[in-house]
C-alpha cells in the first residue's frame, strides 16, 4: 500500500538585499528529501505503528542541522484532513500540535433583533432571507499535546469521537437558528455568523479535549463557511 504525505517547513529571517531571497526553495526542497524523507522511509519499514507525531522532534533536528535560517515549524500532513505539527515554541514546552478537519451541513438566518428588518436586510443582504441558506461548513481543531501522552493516549481516536459527540450531533443538517439552542437567539444563543460559530465551538470542545489526558488542551478551533470566509478562536492562539 503506498502512503501520500505532504511535509511543510516554516523558517524565518531577513531576505537578502540583493536577491530579495529569504531561502531558495530548492534548499528547502532538498532538506525534505535528503534528510526528512529517509527518516521517515526508514521507521515506516522498522516500525510502522509509530505514531508519526513522536517523529516530529528527531524530523526537526533534522531538517535544522542543514539550514541557515530560523526554524519555526514542521508540519506533516498524514492525509487532506490530519496534520501534526511541531513548532519552535511547541518544542519549547515538549509537545505537538494534532489538527484534525471536520465538515457537517447546516442552514441557517443571519438575522439580529438589535436591527430592524429593513436594516438586517440592508446589512446582511441576501444572508437574511427567512427562509435561510445553507453551507458546507468545515472545522479544524488544534489540539496540544505533550510528547510523553503521544504513545499512550490515541489522541486522533478521542478527537474524533469528541468532535462528534459534542459538536457534530448538534450541527449537522440542522437549522442552526431554531435547531441549536446555542444559535437560537430566542433562548438566549447568538447570531450564527462564522465568528460565533468558531467561538462557539471552541468553547463547547475545549472542556472534553482536555479530558483526554493530562495536558491535552484545545488551542484553537478554525472554522470555514466557504473556502473564502473562515474565522479562528482564539484570534491569537498561534502568537
Amino acid at each position: 500500500m503506498g502512503r501520500y504525505y505532504e511535509i511543510t517547513l516554516s523558517v524565518r529571517g531577513f531576505p537578502d538585499p540583493d536577491t530579495g531571497y529569504l531561502v531558495g526553495i530548492h534548499e528547502i526542497d532538498a532538506i525534505v528529501r535528503e534528510k526528512l524523507v529517509p527518516l521517515i522511509a526508514a521507521r515506516c519499514d522498522q516500525d510502522p505503528t509509530t505514531d508519526p507525531a513522536s517523529m516530529l522532534n528527531e524530523l526537526w533536528k533534522a531538517a535544522e542541522s542543514g539550514m541557515d535560517h530560523e526554524l519555526r515549524s514542521v508540519a506533516w500532513a498524514l492525509s487532506p484532513y490530519y496534520c501534526v505539527e511541531m513548532t519552535a515554541a511547541t518544542r519549547t514546552s515538549t509537545s505537538v500540535l494534532i489538527r484534525q478537519r471536520f465538515e457537517f451541513a447546516a442552514a441557517h438566518r443571519l438575522h439580529t433583533p438589535a436591527l430592524s428588518d429593513n436594516e438586517n436586510a440592508r446589512f446582511f443582504g441576501k444572508c437574511n432571507n427567512p427562509s435561510g441558506h445553507g453551507h458546507n461548513y468545515r472545522l479544524e481543531p488544534c489540539v496540544r499535546v505533550p510528547l510523553e501522552m503521544i504513545e499512550r493516549v490515541n489522541v486522533q481516536d478521542g478527537l474524533q469521537q469528541a468532535v462528534n459527540r459534542v459538536l457534530l450531533e448538534r450541527l449537522d443538517h440542522k437549522f442552526l437558528n431554531t435547531d441549536c439552542d446555542w444559535f437560537n437567539q430566542s433562548k438566549g444563543g447568538v447570531i450564527s455568523s462564522i465568528e460565533n460559530i468558531a467561538r462557539v465551538c471552541y468553547q463547547q470542545l475545549a472542556p472534553a479535549i482536555s479530558q483526554l489526558g493530562e495536558g491535552i488542551e484545545l488551542v484553537s478551533i478554525t472554522a470555514w463557511e466557504t473556502e473564502k470566509t473562515s474565522a479562528i478562536y482564539p484570534g491569537d492562539a498561534h502568537n
